[in-house]
């Protein structure tokens, strides 16, 4: 156990992810890997969401929890910390952000926890398989690619490692993390070679900001409220 500084906390909240009580609960880690509530769970997403259908509504739904990823690795990189708690504790709750009902992540703050050097290879391991867990349990009930998924959160890893890389504190740190994450054996069992490291197509993550990047689209577009992005695959050529 941990205690999380007055930024972390300030940067998980820009993140959609609160350490406190869920003023509306929804469900927990634990019960959207449960194949039994996963369906019932993607519907409530989608209604939240004002999703037109479950593979919108699991799109959605990876890029809040794309959020949470992301910050796996800017604590990792910036506290020597990580998320490693009990997935019934991992909640998601309606809140009100920017003035929309969205899905946001709720947690405890004893549940980040050190990482020392030696385990920081299975530490990002863990949070691929988490990731990669959550991504397939979505998939049994919707439509969705799985690449639309991963890129979901690679978008957010992207800036993060952005910023992370541009910070002499936190540089070193991030260059190994980033190496490891770029490194197919760690993907093994998950996918035939780093998908992160196809993502960046050899580039820096500063080079490849403010750039079309993606190959899916997020589908954001088809929400109520929400826009499509900027660099939106499916402009090209419009």
């Amino acid at each position: 156990m941990t205690i999380l500084t007055t930024d972390q906390l300030r940067q998980l909240n820009m993140y959609s992810i609160y350490i406190e009580e869920p003023e509306h609960p929804l469900f927990s880690m634990q019960s959207l890997l449960n194949a039994e509530q996963t369906g019932n769970i993607m519907d409530v997403i989608q209604t939240v969401s004002q999703s037109p259908n479950r593979t919108v509504a699991a799109s959605y739904f990876m890029r809040r929890l794309g959020m949470f990823i992301a910050m796996q690795f800017t604590n990792l990189a910036s506290y020597d910390e990580v998320w490693n708690g009990d997935l019934e504790r991992l909640r998601f709750g309606a809140k009100v952000e920017y003035g929309k009902l969205a899905v946001s992540m709720f947690a405890v703050a004893e549940d980040w926890q050190d990482v020392d050097d030696e385990n920081r290879e299975g530490a990002i391991r863990n949070i691929l398989e988490f990731a990669d867990s959550a991504i397939r349990q979505t998939r049994s009930v919707s439509s969705v690619s799985p690449l639309i998924l991963w890129e979901n959160i690679f978008g957010f890893l992207l800036w993060q490692y952005h910023v992370l890389l541009s910070n002499p504190g936190t540089a070193e740190e991030a260059r190994n993390d980033l190496n490891l994450l770029k490194d197919d054996s760690l993907w093994s069992g998950i996918a035939s070679r780093s998908l992160f490291a196809t993502y960046l197509r050899g580039c820096e993550p500063s080079a490849l900001l403010n750039t079309e990047v993606r190959t899916t689209c997020c589908l954001s577009k088809d929400i109520p409220g929400l826009m499509q992005c900027g660099f939106c695959p499916l402009k090209k050529g419009g």
